[in-house]
């Protein structure tokens, strides 16, 4: 026996089975939204896992192409590795989800969504987090939930709750929030320049659409839930919080960490690490958990000197902003490069142009979304934050990094019709030491304008940190924060936008929520420092785009053809475009509408390849003028190729205006020459003449 619960969510009916698949799971739920169909599981082990000083949470967003009814592609015929939705997915669940479970837990924790069937008018993302959500709160898994979450688009400017696939990707916003009972927890969002005040209305449009999917889980639990396991705590214990304040006093602690250069910080630590080695070598109990207690006690110190006494560590106002600085063209032969640096945090972004034809191309769960044209990944290389690591790969961080400054320029892209690009931007981290991802929104920004990309606003990003006290109302928000702010602050607001709007957001917090006051101070506080970012120092760098591409860069032609005649330019098995490219070293993309992009490096080769496209496609008439080449050449006359593929006859009694014996007295083969059009032959041949051109 199984019970099935339900309830109306945005127009539609949520229902949820408990109890009839996934016995053995800590929590699980099938749990279905229209008809996508998603297995949302938590398990946990017995006890703690050894050696780690943090909570090991992993959560899983799987893709299974059955769900929309088709077979991988590949060889293998199986779903491989993560794709990035998955992977960008299973982040949006993790952040609202690690703050509610214990702090001193260190038992693993998995939470698993299996994406079995979907609807198109119910996002599987969505049905995911409000199952992992559902899964944990059921369990014995101890957890200070429920959290739940609501997604908001917009479309012809109302507001559509939970939206489906088609609106979430042609709507102006892409917003997603998570709330507890009486707070916001996450915040993603990506925006077609969205003024504040309208991006504020629908994050607490969510929070109350939230509110009732925890009474709905609630009752579930109350009914049916689990009582929580006991863990093992793996807190610090206060006698060695002690005894360490007695070797290291606090006024030490604070010299130590208030610095802002991160490596002499960091020597600090390491000098004050090895005193206290010394000091509990006789106690392994002490030892195997120095670490995490010097961890706590910087923590504590510097959240109390900026709480307490409005010092950061780097001696900054609460809402200034480092030291920045910007440049262009740093990297010579690419398409475009740009560098942004603030404080220790340093990018430089990389622009490459290519025909449309080199756009990524997507096989996934949204049939809407078949392509990606704008590719921005970001790279965090061990060096830049001082390490000796060998890099393997972009890892989930990386993947979320980039796929949000790549969300914070997509609204001002110009079309393909003003822009005929495939654009990938490359950000190399150099110097990491806090929100490299917002300086990648401004380095990428600078180099897309730099390598002449038209877009309509210039973009920039800022960090928000946050510390609190023990009440709502006792708090500090921070303009800009460096890496120990973000380690030890209870918050990372990111913000990208325009002069006119917001354009992405993504908020990261390690406690329950933020009241309504915070986000909009943090909003606010955003707003300023990226008006005062472009108009300030990227503005000086680079003020618009560079109104044609360089010369190393792909120029691309546009013409549009008639689509019944793409034929005659693709040729019997693609032997007349085949030509067309051989001959002049060009790309040709055609599409289905007739629109054809001619891209290449030489100018006078993409004029060449698109006047044999003209003529191609040409309705040929009397009286029309042709340059061709001669191919063949018989008694009765020569045939001329006036274009890869199309030839025509000129009678020898057309050649010359005196009468000739032999067609060779005046042709050979390779001779260019100039014909007029005299219609079509008895045989159906164009027919040409020589003699008659004026």
């Amino acid at each position: 026996m199984y019970k099935t619960y339900s309830m109306e969510l945005g127009g539609r009916t949520l229902s949820v089975d408990i109890g009839r698949v996934a016995a053995q799971a800590n929590g699980a739920v099938l749990i279905k939204y229209g008809e996508t169909t998603v297995l949302s599981t938590a398990t946990a082990a017995d006890k703690p896992r050894d050696g780690v000083d943090f909570f090991p949470l992993s959560v899983e967003f799987e893709e299974k192409m059955y769900a929309v009814g088709k077979i991988p592609g590949g060889f293998n015929k199986r779903e491989g590795k993560a794709s990035e939705n998955a992977i960008l997915t299973d982040r949006v669940i993790d952040r609202p989800m690690r703050p509610l479970f214990p702090k001193d837990m260190r038992n693993d924790v998995t939470l698993n969504n299996l994406v079995m069937s979907v609807d198109p008018e119910c996002r599987p993302e969505i049905v995911a987090m409000i199952g992992t959500a559902l899964a944990v709160h059921i369990s014995d898994i101890p957890f200070d939930g429920p959290c739940a979450m609501t997604q908001m688009g917009l479309v012809n400017g109302e507001f559509i709750i939970n939206p489906s696939q088609k609106d979430w990707n042609e709507g102006d916003l892409q917003l997603t929030v998570a709330s507890t009972k009486e707070k916001v927890i996450m915040i993603e969002a990506g925006a077609n320049i969205i003024p504040e005040d309208k991006m504020i209305e629908a994050i607490y449009k969510c929070h109350d659409i939230n509110q009732t999917i925890i009474a709905f889980m609630d009752q579930i639990r109350a009914e049916i839930g689990k009582e929580k396991f006991e863990y093992e705590s793996c807190a610090v214990p206060e006698e060695l919080f002690n005894a360490i304040k007695e070797i290291v006093p606090p006024a030490e602690m604070e010299d130590a960490v208030f610095t802002d250069e991160k490596q002499k910080r960091e020597a600090n630590i390491k000098a004050i690490t090895e005193r206290l080695e010394e000091a509990f070598a006789d106690n392994e109990e002490y030892l195997a958990v120095l670490g995490e207690a010097i961890y706590q006690y910087q923590k504590k110190t510097v959240r109390k000197m900026i709480l307490k006494d409005h010092k950061r560590p780097d001696g900054r106002a609460l809402n200034q902003i480092r030291p920045l600085a910007a440049e262009v063209d740093l990297i010579p032969r690419v398409h475009g490069s740009a560098m942004f640096t603030r404080g220790q945090t340093q990018i430089c972004d990389v622009v490459t142009l290519a025909p449309l034809s080199e756009i990524q191309k997507i096989d996934g769960l949204d049939a809407n979304v078949t392509s990606k044209r704008y590719m921005h990944h970001y790279n965090f290389p061990a060096y830049s934050v001082g390490e000796t690591k060998v890099s393997r790969g972009p890892g989930r961080r990386e993947i979320g990094h980039g796929a949000l400054a790549e969300k914070a320029l997509v609204p001002v892209l110009p079309s393909t019709e003003e822009f005929p690009y495939a654009i990938r931007a490359v950000s190399e981290t150099f110097e990491s030491n806090g929100s490299t991802s917002m300086a990648s929104t401004c380095a990428s920004c600078m180099s897309l304008m730099a390598a002449g990309v038209p877009i309509k606003s210039m973009v920039a990003g800022i960090s928000c940190g946050l510390v609190t006290g023990d009440t709502d109302d006792d708090f500090v928000v921070l303009t800009d924060i460096q890496g120990l702010e973000d380690f030890f602050g209870d918050m990372d607001f990111k913000v990208t936008g325009t002069h006119e709007g917001i354009t992405a957001i993504q908020m990261d917090i390690k406690i329950h929520g933020l009241t309504r006051s915070i986000v909009e101070e943090a909003i606010a506080r955003t707003r300023e420092a990226r008006l005062y970012i472009m108009d300030e120092v990227m503005s000086k760098a680079i003020a618009e785009p560079r109104e044609s591409v360089n010369e190393w860069a792909p120029k691309i032609e546009q013409i549009t053809i008639d689509p019944a005649k793409i034929g005659d330019v693709v040729g019997q098995k693609g032997k007349t475009i085949n030509e067309i490219i051989a001959r002049t070293g060009v790309k040709i993309d055609i599409t289905d509408d007739g629109a054809v992009s001619v891209c290449g490096t030489d100018r006078a080769m993409i004029d060449a390849a698109i006047k044999m496209i003209e003529t191609i496609t040409t309705d040929f008439e009397e009286g029309q003028i042709f340059e061709g080449v001669v191919v063949s050449i018989k008694e009765f006359g020569a045939f001329i190729e006036f274009a890869p593929g199309k030839e025509g006859l000129v009678h020898i009694s057309k050649i010359a205006k005196e009468r000739i014996n032999r067609v060779e007295d005046v042709l050979t083969l390779g001779d260019k020459v100039k014909v007029v059009c005299l219609g079509k032959d008895k045989m159906g041949r164009i027919s040409f003449s020589m003699k008659d051109v004026q």
